[in-house]
């Protein structure tokens, strides 16, 4: 029965046209789709992100060590809260690699020189991975590598021809130095037998080249934003140096000559001088304050410099009259009596010192002298014609049996006789020891009370005349 219908549907042209059909559709839409992977097949899907996918389309490759494990499956641009712009790729990989170690790296490369791409991934050895639909962060993507256009790129109009001109300058140094050229090279092989060791020091990790690499990589990016600046500074070195070159004999010449012993010399009197130069900026740092107030001064000063000139006209004969002004003072320091009267003088300073020190504040600080040198001055300040009379005050007598405001007609008693006696024979004169005020003439009058001495409080300094 098998036989038979299989045989009937063999001998049908319509069912064997309608197979074929189906079969070549079958192949097409597997073909059609070849690049997106075989369906019903499990896949590991994940996500990148890189810095530039320029050229990279979806179907493109994933590739790991060089052979196919994936497509890209679609590539979206995606913007910073920054303004940044970078892409992010999805990636649709063999279920065998799942998981991908995290410290894996992702590269966009080239797959020929027409611009066709793929994504290359560097697995990591790290424990840990990614799980199915997770995102590989950037930090992760290695910068792109150089184009071949872009290598072409470099060489512009102006590059090519200054390469021409490089060309045939080296040609016209070559020309003609043959002899010189195999004396060089007759020379290489001791050379590099030499360079052999160095090499191998540079190419030891000791010696950390790729760091010195990397600075003057650092430094040259640096470097770069003021390169116009640097060349211009190139351009005015010529014209200095052409200034320079009209001076170069004998100036120059003599100063790069002399300089050996010069330096020998500077070696030499340098350590002896620091610390005359330390105490000469701390000189300047603490004049630094007058010379500020110079500006303020210069008035007084050049006035001074004017009056100062009659008095240096005047010191020749000044100076004249030192020599025997100082002989006569030699004369008077060798003679005894001399010598006796200024130790007397000294023992009289020692004697009149305590009392002249207790004394002075009554003057410097009360001014109780000059009020009594005027008192006394106007006692007999009023007069006539015929002459003059003194001054005084007639004390009313008391207005009470014995109050305080006037002369008492009974002895000091008391509260029984509400007479009360106030009397300070020592007054405070801001003297050493004492409270200072100036107690004399700004004495209160305490009402009801006996007060013999000092009144209580500080009656301040200021009295009559001051300033």
């Amino acid at each position: 029965m098998r036989n038979r219908g299989f045989t009937a549907i063999a001998s049908s042209p319509t069912m064997v046209g309608a197979v074929t059909v189906l079969i070549v559709v079958v192949a097409v839409f597997l073909a059609y789709n070849a690049n997106r992977g075989l369906p019903f097949v499990p896949t590991y899907r994940l996500t990148a992100e890189v810095p530039n996918a320029s050229n990279l389309v979806p179907g493109n490759e994933v590739r790991i060590g060089g052979v196919r494990a994936g497509l890209v499956e679609s590539i979206d641009p995606v913007q910073d809260d920054d303004g940044a712009v970078s892409a992010r790729i999805a990636m649709k990989l063999d279920a065998d690699i799942e998981p991908l170690p995290v410290d894996s790296t992702l590269t966009v490369r080239s797959r020929s020189a027409l611009g066709l791409k793929y994504l290359e991934i560097r697995q990591g050895d790290s424990s840990e991975g990614y799980a199915q639909g997770s995102v590989i962060p950037i930090s992760s993507a290695r910068p792109e590598p150089v184009e071949i256009d872009e290598v072409f790129n470099m060489f512009d109009a102006p590059t090519r021809v200054a390469i021409q001109r490089n060309l045939v300058e080296f040609g016209n140094a070559l020309a003609g130095r043959g002899p010189d050229l195999n004396a060089a090279l007759g020379s290489l092989p001791p050379a590099l037998l030499h360079l052999e060791p160095v090499m191998a020091n540079l190419a030891s990790p000791r010696t950390r080249l790729g760091g010195f690499v990397r600075g003057l990589a650092a430094a040259a990016a640096e470097v770069a934003p003021v390169a116009e600046v640097q060349a211009r500074l190139f351009g005015s070195l010529d014209t200095t140096f052409a200034a320079l070159a009209e001076v170069a004999r004998p100036y120059i010449q003599e100063t790069i000559s002399e300089s050996p012993e010069t330096l020998d010399v500077a070696v030499d009197t340098l350590p002896r001088i620091r610390p005359f130069l330390a105490n000469s900026a701390a000189l300047f740092g603490d004049l630094r304050p007058a010379v500020a107030s110079l500006s303020a001064n210069a008035p007084v000063i050049a006035a001074s410099l004017e009056a100062g000139v009659p008095a240096l006209l005047a010191a020749p004969r000044l100076n004249r009259e030192l020599a025997p002004t100082a002989e006569s003072l030699l004369a008077f320091n060798d003679d005894a009596l001399v010598r006796t009267g200024l130790s007397r003088l000294e023992q009289t300073n020692d004697i009149l010192g305590p009392a002249v020190r207790f004394i002075t504040p009554a003057q410097t600080v009360c001014n109780y002298g000059s009020l009594v040198l005027r008192n006394v001055s106007s006692l007999l300040s009023q007069g006539s014609g015929t002459g003059t009379w003194q001054r005084f005050l007639v004390f009313e007598p008391p207005s009470g049996p014995n109050n305080e405001g006037s002369p008492s007609s009974g002895p000091a008693n008391g509260p029984a006789v509400e007479n009360f006696l106030h009397v300070n024979p020592y007054p405070n004169t801001a003297a050493p020891g004492q409270v200072r005020e100036c107690e004399a003439g700004n004495e209160p009058y305490i009402i009801g009370r006996q007060m013999i001495g000092n009144v209580p409080g500080n009656q301040g300094t200021s009295t009559d005349g001051q300033r």
